[in-house]
């Protein structure tokens, strides 16, 4: 995926014997963009290319996920992930961050927010949450049936084919090149390992391992009410509806909100020309 779309330097952290692979673009206080599931990377080249011209835009890929390694043995836990992220901004010396987050990259995100909330300075959100809920849609319930959820996903590739078909409401983003920039990491049966761990790692009982996890984070949230808040919010998400972007609200009730009617979950594809004026209008405004 280089060349036009993806015009980006790979940069590994070698993480045990697994590589990291993680966009280090730009210079100035870092914005820390965190992806979701099954997307990677390349959900936020828009913004980078426009972002790195005053900001240093660090972009991971989860482990198992984009140009990181897939280990087929790995704990594909949100504790893993977050563990992998305060590797990254440990081994860069991250300081002054602007977390900017979709998906799963919300919790991610702001699990180590918890950890290391002198480092966050402020919060961009996309469709995301970092509390628990008990709203899943049937779709994301049937990819959590033991056995057929595994098929769906890593054979028949049901996850990130549906993402690509549901998750961008404006069709004419989802170009053939763009369309096979998001499938590309996840071309074969291995390379789904990570698309299958992150939706059997949703907690919702409180016997789900990542359970007690989102629950800490959940109840360290507030702390961040002070801290400079957009939130961009595609109105069309099956997944994270209105109610969650409420629950937002009631958290950082100061947040500056944009609600997006014709977005859908891939937020920032539908609307990065809108985004991208609200975030730099946003983060001038609030200099760290």
């Amino acid at each position: 995926m280089e060349g036009s779309l993806y015009p980006f330097t790979s940069n590994i952290l070698n993480l045990d014997s697994f590589k990291y692979h993680y966009l280090d673009e730009g210079q100035g206080d870092p914005l820390v963009m965190l992806h979701g599931n099954p997307t990677w990377s390349f959900y936020y080249r828009n913004l980078i290319i426009e972002l790195k011209k005053s900001y240093r835009c660090v972009v991971p890929d989860h482990m198992g996920m984009g140009k990181s390694d897939k280990p087929q043995n790995y704990s594909y836990t949100l504790t893993q992930h977050i563990d992998n992220l305060e590797s990254l901004v440990n081994k860069l010396g991250l300081k002054n961050i602007t977390l900017v987050v979709h998906d799963w990259g919300g919790a991610i995100g702001m699990g180590f927010a918890v950890r290391q909330p002198q480092k966050v300075k402020r919060l961009v959100l996309f469709n995301t949450a970092a509390f628990l809920s008990k709203r899943i849609p049937i779709r994301l319930r049937l990819c959590r049936v033991p056995g057929f959820g595994a098929l769906a996903i890593r054979v028949f590739n049901v996850f990130a084919l549906s993402a690509i078909a549901m998750a961008c409401k404006n069709k004419n983003r989802m170009t053939d090149k763009v369309r096979a920039g998001y499938l590309e990491p996840y071309n074969n049966f291995s390379n789904r390992i990570a698309n299958l761990r992150f939706v059997q790692d949703i907690p919702m009982t409180s016997d789900s391992p990542s359970y007690s996890v989102v629950k800490n984070i959940e109840d360290n949230l507030h702390q961040f009410a002070s801290l400079p808040i957009m939130i961009a919010w595609g109105a069309k998400d099956f997944v994270f509806n209105k109610e969650f972007l409420k629950r937002w609200q009631q958290i950082f009730p100061n947040a500056e909100v944009h609600w997006i009617p014709d977005a859908g979950h891939y937020v920032v594809e539908d609307a990065h020309e809108r985004i991208i004026p609200w975030m730099q209008e946003f983060l001038q405004k609030h200099p760290i």
